[in-house]
């Protein structure tokens, strides 16, 4: 299966030639109006003049009086018909409708004098369009058209009559929004409570300098692996595609050396590692009883560790909780669980929510024993030797404990969700609250620097091998941010060595226009966006990729950082990239990720990208015709 480019499928004012004859002629009747009610023109009017006039207002039903004159916050609005189809368009919903910001109960019919904790902004647009104000319309602004696109149990265009009513528009909608995401009236004081002093161009991002992103750009192109131009012409071809064994698909570990690893229900299905994708070698290792006995679901999280040779595998203790008390060690080449291991600390038995590798390459290392552990509270380093450096006997009958090592169980409050290393091991850190802490190798106790969140729970977050970039997920967008900031002696650093100050460059966000939104199937929300995977110093990263219901979304890393780009013309706010390329798929997607960059052959920019779904698992090399619309 191919490749689908992002579009805005345009919008014309006349739906038929017939319409707009007709539209003409209303117009033309409407101008002998405004004649009749001019002084320069007609001094002294008869009665039968004025009747006449009353029969031609009422023929048109006031349509243009009420556009220009009567009727507030007047638009056209349009509704997307056909979905994925040839026959997919645009059609007047509404040749004249307005729209108004309503603050009421989340109730349809709410009594709005309930109180103001219970209160929200709705958009609501004639009788068509009621929803509340949050990122969850997908609105999308398109100011050169004057048009808003945005879904509402459907995919829906408003235009406006002049660019002063979209601006307008705008502005009532970024405060509602301000108000409905915090709790807060939308003013500079309120702004500076939620994002702090320091991140006046995350609160202000039409006077944030950018300065540091074109500086990035810069050093992408001269990265020693930019051998090969991410140009604007390369396309994705489809190489492999594996059918799943003994279960559908949960979990996709991939590896750097010879293998990588499908993992299901009841079992590790082992495949090949090419430079066109990856393949099946027809072995398929089954979980023995000691492991299906003690856990009550799949595994959720699959570690590499040990060159490859060893798998940490953690299954929620309930379903729908991603919490557990302990995870198995599995021994690739015995194809045995050799060890269940305990999470504990002073005796006591603790839970974690995720794990992962000491830095971006830490899963080749030979000898490597420890590897990060995150709860809600909770950020530590975990050891399987015992305090004295001997790997503890594996043989036991009873459970193994794993040392804490180093960490930090916070107080309360953090309500950490998810984590990633970078290649020296320092660690950023997403948040239920939005917002993205940095750690850096020396300390877990204090971040370095905290970056405000915007309103909606980071689900996923990477970074970039060298620190310099980080990438979070929430549901409705992706979030894009620069670490890099000058210190006070002039030299460049990252947020993981050093306090920023108030040297923060704006992020940047990546979202799917409201129409692929809406395409991608019922689980629409962002999952699991990460960064193409190096593990060496001087490379850079070339893509990201994310999933969304039954798309894997793809955007050139080098486009979304280029300020000049067309998205973020005219844009105001944050700058959003809506510049991508999607990857279709029958099923929903399990996950969606670049294999290692030592598998990218000479003639691609970048190595195979692997899709699996339960059943499949699909590998996709990049061509030299690659787009991104």
């Amino acid at each position: 299966m191919g490749a689908a480019e992002s579009r805005d499928l345009e919008i014309s004012d006349s739906e038929s030639e017939e319409e707009e004859q007709q539209s003409e002629e209303e117009e033309e009747n409407y101008e002998d109006v405004k004649d009749h009610h001019s002084p320069s023109k007609t001094p002294t009017k008869t009665p039968s003049s004025v009747d006449e006039i009353d029969a031609k207002l009422k023929a048109l039903k006031l349509k243009y009086q009420s556009k220009n004159q009567a009727l507030k916050n007047a638009v056209k609005l349009y509704i997307h018909t056909g979905g994925n189809t040839a026959q997919s368009k645009w059609v007047v919903a509404d040749k004249i409708s307005s729209y108004s910001f309503v603050k009421t109960t989340m109730e349809e019919d709410g009594d709005d004098e309930e109180g103001d904790e219970d209160l929200y902004w709705f958009l609501k647009v004639g009788s068509k369009v009621r929803s509340p104000v949050d990122q969850q319309l997908q609105l999308k602004p398109i100011m050169d058209q004057r048009r808003i696109d945005f879904v509402s149990n459907g995919v829906y265009a408003m235009k406006f009559f002049s660019i002063e009513d979209y601006k307008v528009f705008i502005d009532q909608y970024e405060k509602c929004l301000f108000e409905n995401t915090y709790g807060f009236e939308c003013n500079d004081e309120n702004k500076a409570k939620v994002y702090g002093k320091d991140f006046v161009s995350w609160a202000n991002p039409e006077a944030a300098d950018d300065s540091m992103w074109e500086d990035a750009e810069d050093s992408f192109s001269k990265s020693p692996a930019f051998k090969t131009p991410v140009r604007a012409n390369h396309d994705l071809r489809e190489e492999f595609e594996e059918a799943a064994k003994g279960g559908s698909i949960k979990s996709l570990a991939l590896g750097a050396l010879d293998n990588s690893f499908l993992v299901s229900d009841s079992g590790i299905q082992v495949v090949k590692n090419y430079s066109h994708g990856i393949h099946g070698k027809g072995v398929y290792v089954n979980f023995d009883s000691s492991m299906k006995g003690h856990t009550e679901s799949a595994p959720r999280k699959a570690l590499l560790m040990k060159a490859e040779t060893n798998m940490l595998l953690m299954s929620p203790m309930r379903s729908g909780k991603p919490h557990t008390n302990g995870l198995h060690q599995f021994d690739i080449e015995t194809g045995k669980v050799v060890t269940e291991w305990k999470f504990a600390k002073d005796g006591t038995d603790i839970t974690m929510r995720d794990v992962t590798n000491d830095s971006k390459g830490a899963q080749m290392d030979p000898s490597g024993s420890t590897f990060l552990g995150l709860d809600d509270n909770r950020l530590c380093r975990w050891d399987m030797r015992d305090r004295h450096g001997i790997v503890q006997n594996l043989v036991d009958t009873n459970t193994p404990v794993l040392n804490w090592t180093q960490g930090h169980q916070f107080s309360r409050g953090t309500n950490f969700q998810c984590f990633a290393t970078t290649g020296d091991g320092s660690i950023v850190v997403g948040s239920v609250d939005g917002k993205i802490r940095l750690y850096s190798i020396t300390s877990m106790r204090q971040a370095k620097t905290a970056f405000p969140g915007l309103g909606a729970p980071i689900t996923h977050v990477d970074v970039t091998y060298d620190g310099k970039w980080i990438l979070g997920t929430t549901d409705t967008y992706l979030i894009l941010i620069c670490t890099l900031f000058t210190d006070k002696d002039g030299k460049s650093k990252t947020g993981f060595s050093g306090r920023m100050g108030n040297n923060i460059s704006a992020p940047r966000l990546l979202k799917l226009n409201p129409l692929d939104s809406h395409r991608a199937g019922v689980n629409n929300n962002f999952r699991g966006a990460q960064f193409s995977w190096v593990t060496e110093d001087g490379k850079q990263e070339r893509h990201l990729v994310a999933t969304v219901g039954k798309f894997s979304v793809i955007w050139n890393f080098q486009k979304v950082k280029d300020g000049s780009h067309e998205c973020y013309k005219n844009q105001m706010g944050l700058k959003s990239c809506y510049c991508y390329k999607i990857v279709p798929k029958d099923d929903s997607i399990v996950d969606s990720r670049f294999m290692h960059e030592k598998f990218a052959v000479t003639d691609s920019p970048e190595a195979p990208l692997v899709v699996a779904t339960p059943m499949k698992v699909s590998s996709f090399s990049i061509s030299s015709r690659l787009s991104y619309a």
